[in-house]
C-alpha cells in the first residue's frame, strides 16, 4: 500500500517537535567528534526508555508546568544537553567563555524543554517502536517508527553516542527533515537580532 506523504503544515509542525525530545546536531556541524556508542542494542534501549517516559507524561493528565519540568529531566536524562547546545550555537561557542557556555547550556535546556514540550501532545494516542539501529561515521541510529491516528506511519530516527561517557541522543529525523539544524538556524537568528551578545540571549531563552 503506497505511503501517504504529509501534509506541508503538518511536517512544519513535525519539525518543531523534538522529542526530545528532545533534539541535537551531526558532527559536521561543528561539535566535537562524539564517541561510538558501545552497541546497537545499547543505544536502543535507551531510546526505548527515552520513548516510553514521554508517553508517560504525555498521558499522565499532568497540568503543562508539570510536564515541562517532566520533560526537562528527560532532556537531562537523555540527551547530551551541552554538546547539543554548544552546537546550536555554532562558531560563536568557541569563542564563549566557559562561564557563558554553561549558562548557555542550562538556559538552552530551559527553552527546548519548554519549547518542545508543548508540543508533545500531539503524540497522545499514539505509538512509537524502535524498530533497529545502524552504526553510522561515530555514532549509533536508532529507527523507530511513530503510529499516530489519522497519519501514515513515518520514521523517527535518533542519533546516539557515547562521548559523554554514556549513551545519550544528540539529534532527532523526522522523515529527513534534521531538526537540530533548524534549531540552530533559529538560534542563530535569536544571536544576530542581539548582534551577538551571547548573556542577553541566554537571559532571553530563560524566559521563553
Amino acid at each position: 500500500m503506497p505511503r501517504t506523504a504529509l501534509r506541508p503544515d503538518r511536517r512544519r509542525a513535525l519539525t518543531r517537535l523534538g522529542a526530545a525530545s528532545l533534539v541535537a546536531v551531526v558532527p559536521a556541524l561543528g561539535a566535537p567528534r562524539p564517541a561510538l556508542a558501545q552497541s546497537g542494542p545499547q543505544a536502543e534501549a535507551l531510546v526505548t526508555r527515552a520513548v516510553a517516559d514521554v508517553m508517560r507524561i504525555i498521558n499522565s493528565g499532568r497540568s503543562e508546568g508539570a510536564m515541562l519540568r517532566d520533560f526537562r529531566t528527560i532532556f537531562r536524562n537523555y540527551g547530551d544537553v551541552p554538546v547539543i547546545a554548544r552546537s546550536v550555537l555554532g562558531p560563536p561557542a568557541r569563542t564563549a567563555s566557559s562561564a557563558q557556555l554553561r549558562a548557555f547550556s542550562e538556559a538552552f535546556e530551559i527553552y527546548i524543554s519548554n519549547k518542545y514540550g508543548r508540543r508533545f501532545r500531539e503524540f497522545i494516542g499514539s505509538q512509537i517502536t524502535v524498530t533497529g539501529s545502524r552504526p553510522v561515521r561515530s555514532f549509533i541510529e536508532v529507527i523507530s517508527v511513530v503510529d499516530q491516528p489519522g497519519y501514515a506511519p513515518y520514521d523517527l530516527r535518533w542519533f546516539v553516542s557515547d562521548g559523554s561517557g554514556s549513551p545519550r541522543f544528540f539529534n532527532l529525523i523526522i522523515e529527513g527533515v534534521n531538526l537540530m539544524i533548524s534549531e540552530r538556524t533559529e538560534i542563530g537568528s535569536m544571536l544576530e537580532a542581539r548582534r551577538g551578545d551571547i548573556d542577553a540571549l541566554t537571559r532571553d531563552l530563560r524566559a521563553m
